[in-house]
């Protein structure tokens, strides 16, 4: 891969991430703030995630994979995407925000497929490339998150002001600039012929079904979904406690948690290797739990750090989880459902498993509302932290120890 390849995907990789966690994050704090949005309809537009990831393998299997050129059909769906941003960011309404989110999550799930597919097309080994590129995208969010804190906008007076909304617009830039840039990436024609013959089982990786018979991959299946729930809280709510309870800058602090995806992705191999699969999903579900306890008893002031080291966790808690779990379902799967196994597993936890968890998060969290953005946050934290660990008991007895060999 020549360095003006590197350049362009790196960029790409970065743009892509960037608007992502550009709103994602904040949305959280936006509405109940700004459009006055209760838990269940915070958690409706947060589902937009997930209703995205169900429908994307079709976009990407019935249209990318068979006529169109990846690199197109990423420019034009971020520039789909832009416009919907600029709707979001002058939507008066929460009834006239959802209907737009879902349409923009229609629009973006698939492309994260497809900024793939166009890396992967550029290189010889993705294996020993892939990692670098991909980086950018997790600077792209971190960067994100710490230019709305810069600006303010999600600061006390900020929220208060309704300055969130500036978010959105800034995405809808990016997202157009991204869509412009696209046309301009490396050439990825489609992977199939257009005569070729393709199923709704193809599409959603249904044959690789035939896993759950193995014991071990049904508890480890299960246990991914389940663990989607408490998985959801973080996602939807997070940002929304942080700003509640006065903790300042709460978007730029978030970005900590990034930053110890990529420190924890670092030390995952060693990880593998060192106390195989199964301790270190274990491992993953335990930091749910810790996290969860520690957000529930922490507080904006004197033990603000409890905030802080529940943040940093995300990287144990996604990579030693999300990531082992990948490889879990790589190496079980063997050559033939390989692709399959992997797009089951995802539309298990990012569409059915999450769509669960946000409309779980969203009423236990309209159940402990005090006042108008005022909530008990100790027992709404409560539930995910034991919910996590519940989980992790049942995988603990259940799931019968495995070697698996960690992959590059």
């Amino acid at each position: 891969m020549n360095s003006i390849a590197k350049f362009q995907l790196s960029f790409m990789m970065f743009l892509e991430f960037f608007i992502w966690g550009g709103w994602f994050v904040t949305m959280g704090i936006y509405l109940p703030n700004t459009l006055n949005a209760s838990g269940v309809e915070i958690a409706s537009a947060y589902s937009s995630q997930s209703w995205g990831a169900i429908i994307a393998p079709f976009i990407i299997g019935l249209i990318c994979d068979r006529y169109f050129n990846a690199e197109k059909v990423l420019g034009i769906l971020h520039l789909i995407g832009a416009f919907i941003m600029y709707q979001l960011a002058n939507a008066s309404d929460i009834s006239v925000f959802i209907p737009y989110v879902y349409g923009y999550m229609i629009a973006y799930m698939p492309t994260l497929a497809l900024v793939n597919s166009v890396a992967f097309n550029q290189m010889k080994d993705p294996s020993k490339e892939f990692a670098f590129v991909r980086v950018f995208g997790t600077i792209g969010w971190i960067v994100a998150g710490l230019a709305i804190s810069f600006f303010g906008w999600d600061s006390e007076a900020g929220v208060q002001e309704g300055l969130l909304k500036n978010t959105f617009l800034m995405v809808a830039g990016a997202s157009a600039l991204l869509g412009v840039f696209s046309f301009t990436l490396p050439k990825t024609p489609p992977k199939s012929s257009k005569d070729d013959k393709v199923t709704i089982s193809d599409i959603l990786g249904l044959e690789a079904l035939k896993l759950l018979k193995d014991r071990n991959f049904l508890i480890f299946f299960i246990a991914s979904v389940l663990i989607c729930i408490p998985l959801a809280f973080y996602y939807q709510h997070a940002g929304q406690f942080l700003g509640e309870i006065g903790v300042s800058n709460p978007a730029g602090k978030m970005t900590i948690g990034q930053i110890s995806e990529v420190l924890f992705m670092l030390l995952l191999p060693f990880f593998f290797k060192k106390f195989g699969f199964k301790m270190t999903i274990l491992a993953g579900m335990l930091a749910w739990t810790v996290r969860y306890l520690l957000f529930a008893f922490g507080d904006a002031g004197e033990l603000a750090f409890m905030l802080i080291v529940g943040i940093a966790l995300h990287g144990i808690c996604y990579d030693f989880f999300f990531v082992s779990g990948q490889i879990y379902t790589d190496s079980k799967a063997g050559e033939k459902y390989k692709s399959a196994a992997q797009g089951l597993i995802t539309l298990a936890t990012y569409g059915v498993g999450m769509l669960i968890g946000f409309w779980v998060a969203g009423k236990i969290t309209d159940s402990y509302l005090v006042s108008e953005n005022v909530h008990e946050w100790t027992n709404i934290w409560t539930f995910p932290a034991i919910f996590a660990f519940v989980v992790l008991i049942l995988f603990m007895l259940l799931f019968k120890n495995e070697k698996i060999e960690y992959k590059d």
